[in-house]
């Protein structure tokens, strides 16, 4: 990651008094500054994501974000989970799912047999996350066409040239603070309260499977759509109980002063 200016102010983000003790103050604002920030400063300054990977559901690498070695180092067990979901992909497997590990976070999504995976801090918005999977994917699934990228004799990391597409999507999406960003969490077209939630030791570890998530959202979206019905024909009764006998009252005038004046 390409190192900050050595004077710039970040009173903008808001985070300016988490990092009250390691960072002296800016002269202009009487607010922090940044000094010379490590890697492990700027994690706790900007909420982010990490890393993105894309593979066939076959398990196949297309493409994935060049990182840097100390983020390499950092995420190197969360990308071996990553790669262990991959194995466990299928087409019966939930279409979106958020996995939890530790301070991290894995989004995935699946579109046209591709998953479309990265790992967020654990703060970063789901909402975000999943917008930003979204960009990648249509991107990926415009510029190539599936004969290419479902071809049976694909090399792995076949598509690398995708990360130039990502590195300039994620710096969009660095800081979840920022104006576009935040009308990103707020269009409300994107819900992602039912997109599934797992830890991802009951995922890898005790037996639980991504077949099971797609069950339940499944079950989910059904028991939704249930409960929407169901409360509209409630309010449909509701509102004849109230307004009914008004409504037969006033259908019985009419009638009377036209069979009266017609």
């Amino acid at each position: 990651m390409r190192s900050l200016p050595r004077t710039s102010c970040f009173c903008h983000t808001g985070l300016c008094y988490r990092l009250r003790a390691s960072l002296p103050r800016c002269h202009s604002h009487g607010k922090i500054k940044e000094k010379a920030l490590s890697y492990r400063t700027r994690k706790q300054l900007f909420r982010m994501v990490r890393s993105t990977q894309i593979a066939r559901l076959d398990g196949l690498m297309l493409a994935a974000s060049v990182d840097d070695e100390q983020a390499e180092s950092e995420l190197s067990e969360i990308k071996s989970q990553a790669k262990m979901i991959f194995r466990r992909l299928n087409r019966n497997s939930a279409p979106q799912a958020s996995i939890e590990s530790g301070q991290y976070s894995l989004h995935y999504t699946i579109q046209d047999d591709i998953c479309f995976l990265c790992i967020c801090d654990k703060s970063y918005p789901r909402k975000l996350a999943f917008t930003y999977l979204a960009d990648l994917a249509s991107e990926f699934t415009t510029t190539y066409s599936s004969s290419q990228y479902l071809s049976p004799t694909l090399r792995p990391y076949a598509f690398v040239e995708f990360d130039t597409f990502i590195q300039r999507t994620k710096k969009l999406y660095q800081d979840s603070r920022a104006s576009q960003n935040l009308d990103k969490l707020n269009d409300e077209l994107r819900d992602v309260t039912k997109v599934m939630t797992k830890n991802i030791e009951d995922l890898l570890y005790r037996g639980d499977s991504l077949e099971r998530m797609g069950e339940l959202s499944g079950r989910l979206r059904e028991d939704s759509k249930k409960y929407r019905k169901a409360a509209v024909r409630i309010n449909w009764e509701l509102l004849l109980k109230q307004y009914g006998p008004f409504a037969g009252v006033g259908l019985v005038i009419c009638i009377l002063l036209f069979w009266r004046f017609f």
